[in-house]
């Protein structure tokens, strides 16, 4: 059994006289300009007075001295000492022009001071401007910062600016720094022929990439092979970011701040600039590419046989989109049909082994808008799982699991290398419980003697559930009990998946953890491996970039689902209850997927309403009306708020549905 990840469930206790001295946290700002530092396994937060934030804003990462502690409250009260680390350094907000410098004045608050801006930085921005500004520097003896113009915002676009803006909010920088785009373009394009001496040259294989059919960034493609003995020569090939972005450049730490592309509905923001990400580095068919891969030879009946890890040049033959790749395994016929149809056979029986180890078999269905133009929804696309994605995944799956396996094995001076490790603990325990006797209300049981044992309830459920009407309730339900992955050098193993040792190696081009990996395996193969002092605070910093990121991304996709049903206002929709809670509850349109609230208040006319958590209900006092996560019900959409991305819907009563709660009621009275 894998190890249990304590660090989580540690709680941390005070003396009754109370406590002083240094604590790491995030500062938490209220509209009233109050602030919180709230400490990794604290029960409490500590209480920061505005006077005593030391230049910190909002979502930065701080250091605070505790100096009072409350006995009766068990509130602390304490001072920043210092900033770790910036959530944002850039702003949204409004110019004010001067003679010879200018004001910024920040769209949201928050405890964001204004900012000074020389005239050297003023960048063309005219009075009244929307601008984005950067911060360039923070004297201590200054209340606010110095800042420069990064951008002028178009205020006629306001789609535009609402990603821009969600993007800053999140954290992210817009633009590159001049310096790392300079050296970027300093990076030569051509391949030395010393660069190709030095490594496993396999151009003459044959070589494909599958990638989404709006994809620019190739990272990955796929080696295929017959050898001797009946088995398969079958590489794994990644980008070799590592080899053009150096560790310590303005570049490199570009990267490493926003430590992974972001993916909102009409643009990418991505980790590198477009040089390196899609033309350098992206593996585009027929030229040659340098890469780092893992190489495997394989029986036909799934049973890998050796392993090779090392850089190499490869040269992609054909660019299959997920579509076309689609086509041939179930027309069995097109380009390469015989490799792509015995890749796909050996990734099922991947796949299928991997779910009798142990893997959870959630299933994956992603919603994307149709966009015109302008960027305006138009439409939704729901992307299913088939087997072309599921065979690039059970490859890339083998190649991050190969690579963590090889490096969890070393030691320096009788400690584990420093390494980030991609892991996931078990459910939460207060989760579970309460969904474990949801679900034996729909005739499922758990077995909750081991983590295996949860894991393969789990896929049973999941299994037993297809195609009936709790299938999506379950589904998502089961998904919350869930952790949430992250990185670390605590290699507790990645419990989803079912792996020991998990790590990610195969998309260094919009993962900045990937390319760590990339360093860190060199050294392993070169025999030097130095150990990173800091490699918990980068793991810490790419999982906090990874949830901004899709914080922004749910964000901007809530921003659309507003603007889409904006043209839909007083329409009624059939839709499935996502979610409850006691001010009301969530409803996603089955035609839209999009969600929206029907608040407790517009239910007071039919029934006074109560949350059962347990059965994830809303349920009529009087009339024994209930609203469960999972049952149908129609709605007439009554607002879109664009502004603060908010849709609210009405419940609308339909024939047959008067007589719902009576009915209940008068089951429950015949069953007594």
């Amino acid at each position: 059994m894998r190890k249990k990840n304590t660090k989580s469930t540690k709680k941390t206790k005070h003396k009754a006289g109370g406590e002083t001295g240094s604590l790491v946290g995030t500062l938490d700002v209220t509209r009233s300009g109050i602030g919180y530092v709230i400490v990794e396994n604290q029960q409490k937060d500590v209480f920061i007075r505005p006077q005593d934030f030391n230049r910190a804003l909002h979502g930065d990462r701080v250091r605070v001295n505790v100096v009072k502690h409350n006995p009766r409250s068990g509130r602390m009260e304490g001072v920043v000492t210092d900033v770790v680390e910036r959530k944002q350094t850039e702003f949204i907000g409004r110019i004010e022009l001067n003679k010879d410098f200018a004001f910024f004045i920040p769209d949201k608050a928050k405890g964001t001071p204004d900012m000074y801006i020389p005239a050297s930085g003023i960048n063309g921005a005219k009075n009244g401007d929307r601008v984005v500004v950067r911060i360039t520097e923070w004297q201590k003896r200054n209340k606010s910062p110095n800042g420069e113009v990064i951008s002028v915002l178009n205020a006629a676009d306001e789609n535009d600016l609402a990603m821009k803006e969600i993007l800053v909010d999140a954290g992210f920088s817009l633009e590159f720094e001049d310096e790392a785009l300079e050296e970027a373009a300093r990076i030569p394009d051509v391949i030395s022929s010393s660069d190709i001496s030095s490594r496993k040259d396999m151009r003459d294989v044959l070589t494909f990439t599958i990638d989404p059919a709006d994809a620019k960034d190739f990272d990955d493609a796929i080696s295929f092979k017959k050898i001797k003995n009946g088995l398969y020569e079958i590489g794994v090939h990644i980008a070799d970011v590592s080899h053009y972005v150096e560790q310590g450049t303005v570049l490199d730490q570009n990267a490493y701040d926003r430590a992974t592309s972001v993916y909102l509905p009409d643009r990418v923001l991505p980790m590198l600039p477009e040089h390196i990400s899609n033309f350098l580095c992206s593996l585009r068919p027929n030229e040659d590419k340098l890469t780092f891969s893992a190489v495997f030879q394989v029986t036909a009946k799934g049973e890998v046989k050796s392993r090779w890890l090392g850089r190499t040049v490869i040269h992609s033959d054909h660019r299959f989109t997920y579509e076309s790749a689609q086509e041939v395994i179930e027309n069995k016929e097109g380009t390469y049909r015989d490799e792509i149809l015995l890749l796909n056979e050996l990734a099922q029986k991947f796949r299928k082994q991997r779910f009798k180890n142990g893997a959870i078999n959630f299933s994956s269905q992603e919603v994307r808008f149709r966009l015109d133009d302008s960027g305006k929804p138009v439409g939704i696309v729901i992307k299913e799982s088939k087997e072309a994605h599921q065979l690039i995944e059970e490859f890339m799956l083998l190649a991050n699991r190969t690579v963590a396996e090889h490096v969890s094995g070393i030691k320096i001076n009788k400690h584990p290398l420093p390494f980030p490790y991609r892991v996931h603990d078990t459910p939460d325990e207060e989760k579970l419980l309460p969904f474990i006797d949801f679900a034996k209300k729909f005739g499922h049981k758990f077995d909750t003697k081991t983590p295996e044992g949860i894991a393969s309830s789990f896929n049973s459920m999941l299994e037993e559930v297809k195609g009936k009407p709790e299938q999506h309730v379950l589904e998502q339900l089961g998904i919350r009990t869930m952790a949430k992955a992250v990185y670390t050098q605590d290699n507790i193993g990645h419990y989803g998946l079912g792996f020991e040792q998990y790590c990610h190696f195969t998309s260094p081009i919009r993962r900045y953890p990937d390319i760590m990996v990339h360093r860190i395996l060199q050294e392993v193969l070169n025999g030097d491996p130095v150990p990173d002092k800091k490699m918990e605070e980068k793991c810490r910093h790419c999982s906090e970039r990874e949830r901004a990121a899709m914080d922004a991304e749910r964000a901007a996709n809530k921003y659309k689902q507003v603007e889409f049903m904006q043209d839909y206002l007083g329409e009624e929709f059939e839709g499935v209850i996502s979610g409850v809670a006691a001010f009301g509850f969530w409803v996603e349109t089955v035609a839209h997927k999009c969600e929206g609230l029907v608040s407790l208040q517009s239910l007071l006319d039919y029934d006074d309403f109560r949350l059962i958590e347990s059965e994830y209900c809303l349920v009529g006092r009087r009339s024994g009306r209930a609203f469960r996560m999972g049952d149908k019900v129609w709605i007439k959409v009554i607002s879109a708020n664009l502004g603060k991305r908010q849709l609210d819907y009405e419940w609308v009563i339909k024939p047959g549905d008067e007589n719902n709660g009576n009915e209940k009621k008068k089951g429950r009275r015949g069953k007594k």
